[in-house]
């Protein structure tokens, strides 16, 4: 199913000419999707994200990941199987407010 989810990514490539790169490693963490440029993370978070421990690591790990200075858009599976205009809508809203 994951696989899926890079299918956003030709929805918003080259919106302003900015390209998202998948999995992409920050230090010793891996982002799902990030524009160098924007110095945006986007994270599309399942059913493991949930719980109190992920919870507690994924706070640790944002934390630690925007102190490099990125940004951070957060997305859940629902979110992209049922709303994906509206995530489609979001990334773009930030491109065109965060844009270098």
């Amino acid at each position: 199913m994951r696989k899926n989810y890079f299918g956003i990514i030709p929805k918003i490539n080259n919106w302003g000419g900015y390209k998202f790169r998948r999995q992409y490693g920050v230090n010793k963490y891996v982002v799902d999707f990030y524009c160098p440029k924007l110095k945006l993370a986007i994270e599309i978070d399942g059913d493991s994200h949930f719980g109190n421990q992920a919870i507690k690591y994924d706070q640790k790990r944002q934390s630690y990941i925007e102190s490099f200075g990125i940004k951070f858009l957060r997305f859940t599976n629902n979110d992209i199987y049922n709303n994906i205009d509206e995530v489609l809508e979001v990334i773009i809203n930030y491109i065109n407010h965060n844009h270098p």
